[in-house]
């Protein structure tokens, strides 16, 4: 964990007020904010290119937990015993079959039997199975296709029109449903919480979870997945933050919500991880063995692990469907946010009045495309470019997006400018330790952290012939998102890379009511950013003037 909060401390939550900050003083989505140096405008590509990414292989984990919670719907958890007709001669479930009719958990198995279970025939747990044989049907080989998985493919659709559903009218509805997805998760939590701590073993899960590896403090991929664990949780580099921070009030205190925010999201993770680990030390106290052995991470976490998990409790359907409805909340929370950062980056990059009138349509297109794109992914092998979608193409590229950020709002822009921006936008400037992390500490680490990156570990699934597809997928967001040689064509002595005039007199109104007046552009632009910067009155005009206003930590 000391890595992780140092992380968040000296990055994370430096890195959340400053895009909180850019997007609601410009009221502009990822690639409008560039306005200020359209030199970086690639930046905000960059981040486009990462979301499109992460939204098109996150919504294949949600159709997932879809199925799975659809698979949990009956008597008898269908990964529970090793009878069924994918199961495989290795397969070695912790239930006893004879239990299956009368539904009762049998007893903690004897130490022999787990021994023998576990270390002598190599057990391949039935979740396991299940997961790679029934669900997936997984491939031999990346290459291999196979067959689409029509249930995935139906849930797949399932998702992507519930996430459509929620934003067909923009942030006015979305808005509405997050509150519903941001905290009832909170209740899922607290009851798996309360269940799992009375479990026997509990405690030595917990303690698994709290006791620090000192012997690996110093190894550069510790420091790495913690920057990609804020950078995930905390959404930075993304382009969302910046998208739904622009529908702010131009006064609305940002430094307050992006301290509650980050703290409170942080605190979540450590209580999230109170509730995985006592559900896994009661599963190693049953089968006899270590907690390293039965815990795992990524989608074996999810969907082998704690699965298998929840078969030794009682009444085991019900705390299956409770956990992966959970998983489909917080699936929904970010994806919608992620379709929100492109529908918003194309009506902004467009900027007219055709199109601000016709934004749901922009969305359903953004949806309908995400589907298509995301039907490879249920395919048999569609899980190993899953993995390397996720494993490459959202993991540097952020590193890259944040520290070109901070040195172009920093060192091009002007650090004096931004820091008399915030207190004309708050009424007072940003704390001298966020100005000194800005300027110095955050570019820094991220700098580092960039040069000692080091690819993540190939996945256990069979992986073979990837060095190709990693080094492309590797580069391609940095590629397609970040210029590396500035603009194509020497500026003329007419055009403007930067900010010419500064307006500090008056206050700007916010973007629901007249846009930004705190830059000052080249004239070419200035009809299409007053088109732009009234979209929101296009989708409000039969709601409340408050109802468009999204504000973080509400």
């Amino acid at each position: 964990m000391f890595p992780y909060f140092i992380m968040l401390i000296f990055c994370g939550i430096p890195l959340f007020f400053m895009e909180l900050s850019f997007g609601q003083f410009a009221s502009q989505g990822c690639l409008g904010v560039w306005r200020i140096s359209p030199m970086f405008k690639g930046v905000g590509y960059g981040m486009m290119v990462v979301s499109t990414y992460i939204g098109i292989y996150y919504n294949v984990v949600i159709c997932i937990a879809f199925y799975y919670f659809f698979s949990s719907m009956t008597h008898v958890l269908p990964w529970a015993y090793c009878n069924n007709p994918w199961n495989t001669r290795d397969c070695a479930g912790v239930l006893d079959a004879s239990n299956l009719t009368n539904g009762s958990r049998p007893a903690a198995l004897p130490s022999n039997l787990s021994h023998l279970l576990n270390h002598s025939l190599q057990r391949t747990s039935p979740s396991e199975e299940y997961w790679r044989l029934y669900v997936l049907k997984l491939s031999d080989d990346i290459g291999n296709f196979g067959e689409v998985r029509l249930p995935l493919l139906g849930c797949l659709g399932v998702s992507w029109v519930v996430v459509f559903l929620c934003l067909i009218r923009g942030v006015k509805s979305s808005g509405k449903v997050v509150y519903f997805t941001a905290t009832f998760p909170y209740v899922v939590l607290t009851i798996l919480f309360v269940r799992g701590v009375t479990l026997e073993g509990a405690f030595t899960g917990i303690m698994y979870y709290l006791t620090p590896q000192w012997d690996k403090i110093l190894e550069a991929k510790v420091w790495g997945d913690a920057a990609s664990q804020i950078f995930y949780s905390l959404g930075c580099a993304w382009g969302g933050l910046i998208t739904m921070a622009s529908y702010n009030k131009f006064h609305n205190n940002c430094y307050r919500d992006s301290v509650i925010i980050s703290i409170t999201n942080c605190a979540t993770s450590v209580y999230a991880g109170f509730v995985i680990f006592s559900i896994l030390g009661f599963m190693a106290n049953h089968l006899g063995v270590d907690v390293s052995r039965v815990a795992d991470h990524g989608p074996g976490l999810a969907f082998v692990a704690y699965p298998e998990a929840l078969t030794l409790l009682p009444i085991s359907p019900l705390w299956s469907l409770l956990f992966f409805f959970m998983l489909i909340l917080l699936g929904l929370g970010t994806q919608f946010c992620l379709l929100e950062t492109l529908v918003t980056a194309i009506v902004d990059e467009v900027g007219n009045e055709w199109i601000l009138q016709r934004k749901t349509y922009v969305t359903l297109g953004v949806a309908v495309a995400g589907f298509l794109l995301g039907i490879p992914l249920t395919s048999q092998a569609g899980i190993y470019w899953l993995l390397l979608m996720d494993n490459y193409a959202a993991s540097f590229s952020l590193v890259v997006i944040s520290c070109i950020m901070c040195v172009a709002i920093m060192y091009i822009y002007g650090h004096r400018n931004y820091f008399q921006d915030i207190q004309m936008m708050l009424g007072f400037p940003p704390p001298l330790f966020f100005q000194i992390c800005w300027r110095f500490v955050s570019p820094a680490i991220i700098f580092l952290q960039a040069k000692v990156h080091r690819r993540l570990p190939q996945n256990p699934l069979h992986f073979r012939s990837l060095s190709e597809w990693n080094v492309l997928l590797h580069q391609l967001p940095q590629r397609r998102g970040v210029p590396e040689h500035g603009p194509s064509a020497p500026p003329s002595p007419t055009q403007t890379y930067g900010p010419q005039i500064r307006v500090r007199e008056e206050p700007r109104t916010p973007r629901s009511a007249a846009g930004p007046l705190g830059w000052d552009y080249p004239i070419q632009r200035r009809q299409s950013l007053a088109l732009s910067s009234t979209r929101l009155l296009a989708d409000s005009e039969a709601s409340d003037p408050e109802a468009g206003q999204w504000e973080p930590g509400t």
